[in-house]
């Protein structure tokens, strides 16, 4: 244990901690008591067993942290009431056009007038004329809030888990009340000169969006960033470039290093008081303290201050710890201090990609050709290392990406981060200075993204695979370790076909007159995925806001890909009401040559062809009809384009939003068959569903798409009454997450996966 340092107990307290993210469930407070004793007591009494006693500590530490962490959050039945609160706002707020989001520290509440024991971080928005919301103000306000809760889907994102890992406790809006008001604000606070620094670049930088990367780069304000921007970091595969990466923290950790040398040319006499290793250290790890605050203290820059803090211990001290041993001894820290980092893509991308470059990069020769040597080979262990994690953890890739990082890492880290920084120092010291050292960032800034702009359009800057399996996620690593051990190990070419299971389908392939339904989880909405063997429709594509969140980027294209979806055939928007139709444009950039098919397409901001009684398709031996609805007079719901698909085993009804005024015509063109699935009309709302549709189409499932607590109260419990008296069992997307049904040529159709219970964690409700 001596010789390996920290490396041993830092990988089993890793170990420990990652296996409690897989449990469902977590256990009692007791039993995490009593494991900590278990490990403290072998670690004591066997010290040879010390690295069994890390892992049972790890195990014991998650459970307790997780545990405490869910119990913190809003009581279950204080959801949907009113709460007032007094709290301070964190971070940044985001304005927007229909609101003012940002995230308030809750130092007291009051429920009904009464006081009550609850503290935490809530992210609210605040609707309808918001004030101008500060960094660092104090409020008293009036919220309704509910526990986090967030859309489960395949190859989707979870939000649930973001919120645990984020210290997240609730979620909801401000209330108009007249004791919404603002109090004393914090005498001092970091958060309030990240805005200052960043509102003096936009004030200095002319183009807006040059101004808005130089705030990334600064204090790590990402809000001034579009959609736009953030595709192309994707597809160029440097989104920890405009965001304050370890990197950046490390130039300033530099530019403390260069201060202290400074100061003992300056007065060298210093140094027969202070020995000049120490200071400089101290000096470094200071900068990089100074950075590390005014980028929020994300993961990957925290991760570099405790490098350089052991670092600077270590000097101090009069000690030498390797590279992989000060990269343990910052692992062992953030584990301590907060087990449940381990739940964020920024804790395995930053140390898993240090640690690649530590074990496989070689150094070859000084000067200009060892740099150039390092940072070339250095992006390529880096593109290969982290594939399987950016699979894993975002569904894509970008194969441009080790040439974009080639150009961008150095040009950002050593150009214009300098500049920025110099900029941020003038700011202070010397403002007038700082105008034209910032005019030179800002042109390097617009410079560089021209470029980036321009990789962004060549093939395989967006690279999809399906979901990725745990399986294939660690034989993947282990390839990208076996092709970069040192040289003179046979047969390092293998490490390649190891990479292989990552291109592997998550599902079996559909036969001859079969077909897969999904039912996708969009909240209060429907987006639903049809597929046979050779071909593939989406129905509806869920919402888009304000917010600019669109639910056919954010949920539909990925879920496609997670399934292996790669191509689609028909597009068909049911009508053109926002929670069915508005992330329809997402979904047709991405398949310009789909057709597609609307019951309202002149409501719709992109060319749609009528959905027209007797269109039909026959693929694979499955048939799509469209059958009669509302005729053109009727309301917008009752014009949903309704569409029957038949295979050999079963049929499935997509009855968009109809009302029981046109159920009895839809019901009349549905005749007797093999087993029917019915997509519930609108969501469950009262005015469908009625028992003569229910009776007459006689459904063997009814699948419900509707929102957790939505405001309409969908679906109406007179609706789920309806279909329990008939016997029908239904599922309902808001606990259910999204919905696979699949009909096989030979068998009745059959329920294969409710996501939310699928990838059951404890964090999830």
């Amino acid at each position: 244990m001596r010789r390996g340092g920290a490396m041993v107990p830092g990988l089993m307290l890793m170990l420990g901690v990652l296996a409690v993210q897989w449990l469902p469930v977590l256990p009692p407070r007791w039993v995490c008591l009593a494991m900590a004793a278990v490990a403290l007591g072998l670690a004591w009494r066997f010290p040879r067993a010390r690295w069994i006693a890390w892992g049972l500590f790890g195990i014991a530490w998650a459970c307790w942290r997780g545990g405490w962490a869910m119990e913190s959050r809003l009581p279950h039945a204080w959801e949907g009431r009113d709460l007032q609160v007094v709290g301070t706002v964190n971070d940044l707020p985001t304005s927007r056009e229909d609101a003012t989001g940002f995230v308030l520290s809750v130092a007291r509440a009051e429920l009904d007038g009464m006081p009550v024991p609850w503290r935490g971080r809530v992210r609210v928005n605040w609707y309808n004329n918001a004030p101008t919301i500060a960094p660092c103000s104090r409020w008293q306000l009036t919220l309704r809030l509910k526990r986090p809760r967030g859309l489960i889907n395949p190859g989707g994102s979870d939000s649930e888990r973001t919120a645990l890992e984020r210290g997240i406790v609730a979620t909801g809006y401000v209330r108009d009340d007249p004791s919404n008001v603002p109090l004393d604000p914090a005498v001092f606070c970091i958060d309030r000169v990240r805005d200052s620094i960043g509102r003096g670049i936009a004030a200095r930088v002319a183009d807006t969006h040059d101004a808005s990367l130089l705030q990334v780069f600064a204090v790590g304000d990402t809000r001034g960033l579009s959609q736009k921007d953030w595709e192309v970091a994707r597809a160029n595969g440097i989104p920890h470039l405009i965001s304050i990466s370890g990197f950046h923290v490390g130039v300033a950790a530099l530019f403390g290093i260069w201060l202290a040398r400074l100061l003992y040319w300056v007065f060298p006499a210093l140094a027969l008081r202070v020995p000049r290793p120490p200071s400089q250290a101290a000096l470094a790890l200071f900068a990089a303290g100074i950075y590390s605050a005014l980028a929020g203290f994300g993961l990957p820059t925290v991760r570099t201050m405790l490098m350089i803090g052991v670092v600077a211990l270590a000097r101090c001290l009069r000690r030498q710890p390797t590279g992989l041993q000060s990269l343990a001894m910052a692992l062992v820290v953030v584990l301590l201090f907060d087990p449940l980092s381990v739940l964020a893509a920024g804790f395995w991308l930053s140390f898993v990609g240090v640690a690649f470059l530590m074990l496989c990069l070689t150094t070859r020769g000084r000067g200009l050709r060892g740099f150039l040597h390092e940072l070339s080979a250095g992006q390529l262990v880096m593109t290969l290392a982290l594939l399987p994690l950016t699979m894993w953890f975002f569904g894509e890739a970008s194969l441009v990406g080790a040439l974009s990082n080639l150009i961008a890492v150095p040009f950002v880290s050593f150009v214009i981060v300098p500049c920025t920084l110099l900029g941020m120092l003038l700011l202070g010291l010397c403002p007038p200075l700082a105008a034209p050292m910032l005019w030179l960032a800002g042109m390097l800034t617009h410079l560089q993204w021209w470029l980036l702009e321009r990789m962004a359009t060549w093939p395989g800057a967006h690279w999809y695979l399906p979901d990725v399996r745990l399986g294939a996620l660690l034989l993947a690593t282990l390839g990208a370790l076996w092709l970069f051990t040192p040289r003179g190990v046979p047969m390092r070419w293998l490490g390649v076909l190891l990479f292989l299971p990552l291109l592997l389908p998550p599902r079996s392939p559909l036969g001859e007159g079969a077909f897969q339904l999904w039912v996708l989880d969009v909240g209060q909405g429907l987006a639903v995925l049809l597929r046979t063997q050779n071909h593939a429709l989406v129905y509806d594509a869920g919402a888009r806001y304000p917010s600019d969140l669109d639910l056919g980027e954010a949920v539909v294209l990925r879920s496609m890909r997670g399934i292996g979806m790669r191509r689609l055939d028909v597009l068909v928007a049911s009508h053109a009401d926002n929670d069915h139709a508005g992330g329809v444009p997402a979904v047709a950039r991405a398949f310009p040559d789909a057709q597609r098919y609307s019951g309202e397409p002149e409501r719709l901001p992109l060319p749609m062809a009528a959905c027209e009684v007797g269109l039909s398709w026959v693929w694979d031996s499955v048939t799509v009809r469209v059958l009669p609805s509302g005729a053109a007079s009727a309301s917008s719901n009752d014009r949903s384009c309704v569409l029957l698909v038949e295979g050999r085993g079963g049929r499935a009804l997509l009855a968009g939003d109809i009302s029981a005024r046109v159920e009895p015509t839809v019901a009349s063109a549905v005749a007797p068959g093999p087993p029917l699935v019915l997509s519930v009309p609108h969501h469950g709302s009262r005015s469908s569903s009625s028992t003569p549709f229910i009776t007459a189409i006689q459904p063997t499932l009814a699948l419900i798409s509707s929102g957790w607590r939505n405001r309409f109260g969908h679906p109406h419990p007179l609706v789920i009454r309806r279909y329990d008296d008939a016997g029908v069992p239904w599922l309902n997307t808001a606990r259910s997450g999204a919905i696979q049904v699949d009909f096989p040529a030979d068998a009745p159709p059959r329920v294969i996966s409710q996501e939310r219970q699928q990838q059951s964690r404890y964090w999830r409700e």
